[in-house]
């Protein structure tokens, strides 16, 4: 049973997508605080005028500690600006209706209240596309123990897991020895070595939104990514 636990992210980058393809559980670990100006809420894609970010706002006034999953959305004007920016820079691209067969419903439809559904929305919605059989499953759905590496392992210990895929930034906290004396190995995710493709506008850029590798190679996505 090999397990990762990492915070939903907005439309996740490719990288994110190989680790759910590298394991059997996946858990949105939306338990933790919400950290601004990170990955929980935005992202990026290229557009003609070079890389933008898409930030979904937040209500966060007042709420410095509150965690990812009892984040709310502040309205839904934005879904409609971020769909007008994807369709403008995508239009061109040779799999864009591929791409906004997957994406646009969730702009024009309802948006849910709390961040971490529209997350888990859309990230259900990409592995569906790439065929994961993963499961997906929330922190919430579990007890939680205190201290970093504490609760990471319990997560682990009660999913019985004898792998714990964690990313590479976990090095500088993640107390090891606690996993390997309960039988659990670590490894640590590699997201190096990605092919590129042919990507609109200008030099090449990896750290992008799935929607970017979607768009522009469409069904042969996975052959562009590294487990999938």
């Amino acid at each position: 049973m090999r397990v990762a636990i990492v915070q939903s992210n907005y439309i996740p980058w490719k990288g994110y997508f190989d680790m759910i393809a590298s394991v059997d559980r996946f858990i949105l670990y939306d338990d933790m605080q919400f950290t601004r100006r990170d990955w929980r809420n935005r992202n990026k894609i290229k557009t003609p005028q070079g890389m933008t970010w898409l930030t979904v706002p937040v209500l966060s006034k007042g709420k410095y500690f509150q965690a990812i999953k009892d984040t709310q959305i502040d309205g839904t004007a934005w879904a409609a600006k971020h769909w007008k920016s994807i369709e403008t820079s995508y239009s061109r691209s040779q799999n864009f209706e591929l791409m906004a067969d997957i994406f646009k419903p969730t702009y024009e439809g309802e948006i849910p209240m709390f961040l971490s559904e529209l997350n888990t929305q859309l990230i259900r919605k990409v592995c569906n596309f790439l065929g994961l059989n993963t499961i997906i499953e929330s922190s919430a759905d579990y007890q939680l123990a205190e201290g970093p590496s504490e609760r990471l392992l319990g997560l682990c210990e009660q999913v019985k897991a004898d792998v714990y895929v964690s990313g590479p930034l976990a090095r500088d906290y993640l107390d090891t020895a606690q996993f390997t004396s309960a039988g659990i190995d670590v490894e640590w995710f590699d997201y190096t070595g990605y092919p590129v493709y042919d990507q609109l506008w200008g030099e090449f850029e990896h750290g992008v939104s799935i929607l970017d590798l979607i768009a522009n190679v469409g069904l042969d996505t996975p052959s562009y990514m590294k487990n999938v």
